[in-house]
Formats: C-alpha cells, sequence, structure tokens
C-alpha cells in the first residue's frame, strides 16, 4: 500500500524525531543534544528523564505529552495534530520520545502524520530501553551459550490486549524482552508456562533502567509474579526472559543510588537558532 505522501511545503518548520534513550543522559547522541539545545519547541513523553531535559534550551517551549497506562494527557491523534500545527507555524520543533522513537515508540504514526501533511522532518535514533537497560542491569541479550537470536515485544497491543505469539516466545536458546509488560506479567508468565516453557526459565524484571533508582529483580516464571509484588515494583519496567539472566549476578557492574555521575551542562545554554 502507497503511503500518503506530500513534498514538504515551503515556508512551514521541520519536526525532529528524537529518542532519549533508557534514562541517562549520557547514552543520548550528539545530534540529540544539539537538536535540543536548539530546538524552539520541545514535545516530550512521560518516559523521558529529567536529567536528559535539562539539556534543553531555556528558550524552548516545552509540552508534555505523556502517557501512562491508562493516563493519556493527550490521545495519540490529538499529538500528531500538534506537530502539524507547530511545524505550519514555522516552529522548529523536537518531538522527543523515552528510548528509541521507532521501537514501540509509535514515532512511524506520527511521521506519516508529517508525511501526509508536507512537513519536513527528520529522525534521530536512540539507544532503545531492551539493549541499554539489560546492558546496565548486567544481562547480555545475546550468549554463544545461551541465546542466538533475540525477540523484543510490547506487552499490550493497541486494543489492550496481551494476546501475543506465545509459541514464538518459548522458542529455546533466545531472549524475550518484553517492553510494557508490568500489569500483564501474571499472564505473560502463565501463557508461557501454558505453551511449553520451563516454569524454572530465568526473568528479571528492571524498574527505572539505567538510572539511580534502578531495580532489579530476578526470579523463575513460577515465582516471579510474587517476587515482583514483594518488591513492589513500579512503571517503567522491561522485562526480559531467558537463560541469559542467569549471568546478572555475575555482570552486574551499574551500581545505582551510589554511583557518580559525570558532571553535566548547568541549564541556562545560549538562545540559539536552526
Amino acid at each position: 500500500m502507497k503511503a500518503d505522501v506530500r513534498l514538504p511545503l515551503p515556508g512551514t518548520g521541520r519536526v525532529f524525531l528524537v529518542g532519549a534513550g533508557p534514562g541517562d543522559p549520557e547514552l543520548l547522541t550528539l545530534r540529540a543534544v544539539r537538536l535540543l539545545q536548539q530546538a524552539e519547541v520541545i514535545v516530550y513523553d512521560h518516559l523521558v528523564s529529567r536529567a536528559v531535559l535539562d539539556f534543553v534550551s531555556p528558550c524552548a517551549e516545552r509540552i508534555y505529552a505523556g502517557k501512562r497506562r491508562n493516563e493519556h494527557t493527550m490521545r495519540q491523534e490529538q499529538i500528531n495534530a500538534l506537530l502539524v500545527k507547530l511545524a505550519l507555524e514555522g516552529k522548529q520543533v523536537v518531538r522527543l520520545k523515552g528510548g528509541d522513537p521507532f521501537i514501540f515508540g509509535r514515532g512511524g504514526e506520527e511521521l506519516q502524520t508529517l508525511a501526509a501533511n508536507g512537513i519536513a522532518f527528520e529522525v534521530v535514533p536512540g539507544i532503545t530501553a531492551a539493549s541499554g537497560v539489560s546492558s546496565y542491569a548486567g544481562i547480555p541479550l545475546t550468549h554463544r551459550d545461551y541465546a542466538q537470536s533475540c525477540l523484543f515485544v510490547t506487552g499490550h497491543l493497541k486494543d489492550g490486549t496481551a494476546d501475543l505469539d506465545w509459541p514464538s516466545l518459548v522458542r529455546p536458546h533466545q531472549t524475550v524482552v518484553i517492553y510494557m509488560g508490568l500489569g500483564g506479567l501474571p499472564e505473560i508468565c502463565r501463557q508461557m508456562m501454558r505453551h511449553g516453557a520451563a516454569p524454572a526459565l530465568p526473568i528479571a524484571v528492571v524498574q527505572d533502567g539505567s538510572i539511580a533508582t534502578q531495580k532489579v529483580v530476578t526470579g523463575t516464571l513460577a515465582d516471579m509474579p510474587e517476587r515482583v509484588a514483594q518488591a513492589g515494583l513500579k512503571s517503567p519496567c522491561l522485562t526480559i526472559i531467558g537463560e541469559v539472566v542467569r549471568l546478572h549476578d555475575a555482570l552486574a557492574w551499574f551500581k545505582p543510588l551510589t554511583s557518580t555521575a559525570v558532571a553535566r551542562p548547568a541549564p541556562g545554554y545560549p538562545c540559539v537558532s536552526f
């Protein structure tokens, strides 16, 4: 099916779709930092950390468009329309999303709207939660002894269900990473065991990955829902399932709450234009 695309309209602004990474601001790309310092408007999501927002120019207008489970500041259609409106006003806009905007970030949907309205855009990828959070948890997603493939899935679909392709999730010698799956964790564990996964299959749930409040809870499919409940984990969390989780104890290098952060630029960048 051919996409509905118009040539960029003269005199309009531009939208930069930027990935903010998993939370640690030092994981931003240089391009992302430059754009944050130059943008006239920042439209940002709930998963963007405060430390990342410290890079935003004080001259920029900030618009919060965050979404949490059953709590949306703006519907997706409203965000799409806002980006078009700002660009038609001639603004240089950064649409800032946690992780990578093309991995469960609805970035493709937003760009489709921009393209259909003749708005110029650019994409700046970010480190997605799967790689960033797993690295800070000391869990390699692939390993010759444990996993030769990795599967990324979302814990809830567009219609709010969790009707996943369970047979594909229980294949041996792979790692499964589930985004936004905390609320459905008991059902996910139950369905994986029902479809053939061993109850003793290792699993980790990571809260606030890559920042000072990071928490990692490990267990098995059989006992993980109870462990998570006892730990009181809250979103945002990432779930990692597979034999690679066994490496966490030996490879966990990040020491949250006690780590010393590298000095970051203080707020107050000069106002600059594109």
